[in-house]
C-alpha cells in the first residue's frame, strides 16, 4: 500500500489565530505544513514571509515546507532555511539557475523540491531530477485562489512517475492546487505520494474528520499502488 502524505496549506488558515490553527492540524495528524510565499512579481500577489515561518516553527515539530513563488529564490533561500524550513520549493520558471539553487539549498542541510506550473513541460525538469527530493506539480495557475483543478496535469504526473521508475530515482511527487476529497483519488492514481490541501482541510469545522476523509479517499486508490 502506497503511503500518501497530506500537506496542509497555511494560506487557507485563519492567520489571526495561528496557534489554534496549528493545533488543529496537529490534532488532525497532517504530515506537513505548507507555507506559500508570494513576492508580487512571480505571481501578482504578496503573501507571508520569514516571520510566519519562524512563528510556525516555534509552535510545532511538524515538517515545514516553504513554497517560494518568488522571482529570485536563490537570493532568499538562506533566510527561509534559517527561519525554520525543512524543505524549500523553488520554481523552474523563476529567474535563477535551478541546478545552482538546488545545490545551495541542500548545502544548507535543507531538502529541496522543484515545482512546475501547469503549462511547463515535465521533460524540462529531467536534468534536475537526480538531485531534487521532490517534484511538485501545480494543478492550478500559481497565485490565484479558487481555481478549478487542471486535470491535464495528471498526465504529466504519470510521465514523471514513469521516468523516475525507469531511471531508479527517489524523488517524491506532490500535487498542489484545488485538491479535494474528489480530486485526491486521481492524484494518487496518477502517481502522487503527497498532496497539498488548503480549503478542504481548513474550511470544515471538523478538521480531524476532513483529514480522515481525505486519507480514506487517498487510501482507496493507494492500496493498489
Amino acid at each position: 500500500m502506497r503511503t500518501v502524505r497530506l500537506a496542509a496549506s497555511l494560506l487557507a488558515a485563519n492567520l489571526g489565530q495561528l496557534e489554534q490553527e496549528v493545533k488543529r492540524l496537529e490534532a488532525a495528524l497532517v504530515d506537513v505544513i505548507h507555507i506559500d510565499i508570494m513576492d508580487g512579481h512571480f505571481v501578482p500577489y504578496f503573501a507571508l514571509g520569514t516571520d510566519v515561518v519562524q512563528a510556525v516553527r516555534k509552535l510545532t515539530r511538524l515538517p515545514i515546507e516553504v513554497h517560494l513563488m518568488i522571482q529570485q529564490p536563490d537570493r532568499h533561500a538562506r533566510a527561509f532555511v534559517e527561519a525554520g524550513a525543512d524543505t524549500l520549493i523553488v520554481h523552474l520558471e523563476s529567474y535563477h539557475d535551478p541546478k545552482r539553487t538546488i545545490a545551495l539549498i541542500q548545502e544548507m542541510g535543507c531538502h529541496c523540491s522543484l515545482a512546475i506550473n501547469p503549462m511547463t513541460l515535465v521533460e524540462n525538469t529531467y536534468p534536475m531530477l537526480k538531485k531534487v527530493d521532490q517534484l511538485l506539480f501545480m494543478s492550478v495557475n500559481p497565485g490565484f485562489l479558487g481555481q478549478p483543478f487542471i486535470i491535464e496535469v495528471l498526465e504529466k504526473v504519470r510521465v514523471a512517475q514513469a521516468y523516475r521508475d525507469k531511471n531508479h530515482l527517489l524523488f517524491d511527487i506532490s500535487i498542489d492546487g484545488s485538491v479535494t476529497d474528489e480530486t485526491i483519488g486521481p492524484c494518487v492514481t496518477a502517481g502522487a505520494n503527497q498532496v497539498v490541501v488548503g480549503r478542504a482541510i481548513f474550511a470544515p469545522k471538523d478538521t480531524v474528520e476532513a483529514t480522515r476523509l481525505l486519507r480514506a479517499r487517498a487510501n482507496e486508490v493507494g492500496a493498489g499502488g
